[in-house]
């Protein structure tokens, strides 16, 4: 059976061939057999048939589950996302040098933040995004929702940090999210 283009298809017999009917992953043990030989230190045919062995029994006493991380890369929406994340770390560690600098204590703000999305790993990265970004951290996770702690915005600046992470909640799904998380979004 062909494939597009007239090439074959990549089987997943090829790389997970079956041993006493359970598949054994063969990267898996690839990579066993080279942490294997990196331990013991000495790349030597014993040491290699030796980890192989040993990533064979591994993988097919205990095999891992399927897991689907729920992560999805689109390269336009990453670009953007890519852009303005690059964009914001600028600005944002401008604001912070600036109250570092500046005498006196820098305006400290604690804002609750709701989020849209329902999906634990577009969760985690917009977590691990705002954390990454000088002069905010996130603080708490509830259920639905975020506490940040926000560093250097004078004034009243609840509604706009809110505005903020909501259009980086949009662009992480862009650039990152299932079909079920962007229609969540809407």
């Amino acid at each position: 059976m062909a494939g597009r283009g007239g090439e074959a298809p990549v089987r997943r017999d090829v790389l997970a061939p079956r041993l006493f009917g359970r598949r054994v992953p063969l990267p898996l043990v690839a990579w066993l057999a080279l942490v294997w030989v990196t331990l013991w230190g000495d790349l030597s045919a014993g040491n290699v048939l030796g980890g192989l062995v040993t990533g064979l029994v591994v993988t097919w006493a205990l095999p891992l589950p399927v897991l689907d991380p729920g992560i999805r890369v689109r390269p336009v929406p990453l670009v953007r996302f890519l852009l303005w994340f690059g964009w914001d770390m600028v600005t944002s560690t401008v604001r912070v040098v600036f109250w570092v600098a500046h005498p006196g204590p820098p305006p400290v703000r604690l804002v609750r933040v709701p989020l849209r999305t329902s999906s634990e790993s577009m969760t985690v990265m917009i977590m691990i995004a705002l954390t990454t970004v000088p002069g905010s951290l996130v603080v708490e996770r509830y259920p639905g929702e975020l506490l940040l702690h926000v560093l250097g915005r004078p004034g009243e600046i609840a509604d706009a940090v809110r505005a903020d992470v909501a259009g980086l909640e949009s662009r992480i799904v862009a650039a990152f999210g299932t079909r079920g998380d962007r229609e969540e979004l809407g």
